[in-house]
């Protein structure tokens, strides 16, 4: 082949698409042209889609499953793509943490979206409808999405989950008493697991709280350490150790400030029984 451009698939989810759909192609000896044939794209169109210069459209994926016999691999990988309801740099974030060995979360305010159950996270996308932030077909995506990024962790080398919530993520009411029962009781599941650590950030803590916004820290197959925060309004994706360390070390010292595993589920346990 000449003139064949090569992507990273760690660069994006749109690259991590046009990746593996070449991959695919090269692996049943089909030429571009012979995918066109198979799905009614023009190679030229197909081309696009595998140089990363072109999003997948959901038609395009459906059409690309029946051709590979692949059910809906593609349509899946395609929402991370195209899903517009998330902000800047988290789609790239999530094709990392899909391959993480260790994961660090801090969350303030609301359960973190790896430990929400569906009720939980439905609720949130609703509202966002109800504000007007987000379509009601972008909250069906949010939902989905949330759901496929679960089910990716559950894999035979499961990584090692360290999660810190601020105290106010258990106290702040959202979907009313069942729905908060259900979240609680799965904070509580969540740290019996044996791949898994839970830990709350109180509010007696004050000023040695080490962040005012939350924070995703994802270790690697290779140990590198890929960071990711965001604000109401963006996102931010860091690979630069030399910025990711100390936001590595402030995660450490959040820990040590922080409630163990014990006390952290008895707190939610007192909260579950309405005790204060």
């Amino acid at each position: 082949m000449v003139n064949r451009k090569d992507l990273d698939p760690d660069q994006s989810p749109q690259a991590a698409y046009g990746v593996y759909l070449r991959r695919m192609r090269d692996e049943r000896g089909w030429t571009q042209d012979d995918l066109s044939m198979r799905t009614g794209y023009s190679s030229a169109h197909i081309s696009a889609v595998e140089i990363g210069r072109r999003p997948p459209t959901p038609r395009f994926s459906a059409s690309t499953d029946k051709a590979f016999g692949t059910g809906d691999k593609f349509e899946r990988q395609a929402r991370a793509v195209r899903n517009t309801a998330i902000l800047e740099g988290f789609p790239e974030y999530v094709g990392y943490e899909g391959r993480a060995v260790e994961i660090r979360l801090y969350e303030i305010g609301i359960i973190p979206g790896l430990l929400q159950t569906p009720e939980y996270a439905r609720v949130l996308a609703d509202s966002s409808v109800r504000r007007g932030a987000i379509t009601p077909e972008q909250a069906d995506e949010r939902v989905s999405f949330l759901a496929e990024r679960q089910s990716a962790l559950v894999r035979p080398q499961a990584p090692m989950m360290f999660v810190i919530i601020d105290e106010s993520c258990i106290r702040r009411p959202v979907g009313g008493a069942v729905v908060m029962e259900a979240q609680l009781a799965r904070l509580v599941e969540f740290a019996g697991l044996p791949n898994t650590l839970l830990q709350i950030a109180p509010y007696e803590i004050g000023e040695r709280r080490t962040f005012d916004l939350p924070v995703n820290l994802l270790t690697l197959p290779d140990r590198s350490v890929v960071c990711y925060a965001e604000s109401q309004a963006q996102g931010h994706l860091d690979r630069e150790s030399i910025s990711v360390m100390p936001m590595l070390t402030a995660y450490h010292q959040l820990q040590a400030e922080s409630l163990s595993q014990t006390a952290s589920v008895a707190m939610i346990n007192q909260l579950r029984k309405g005790t204060p």
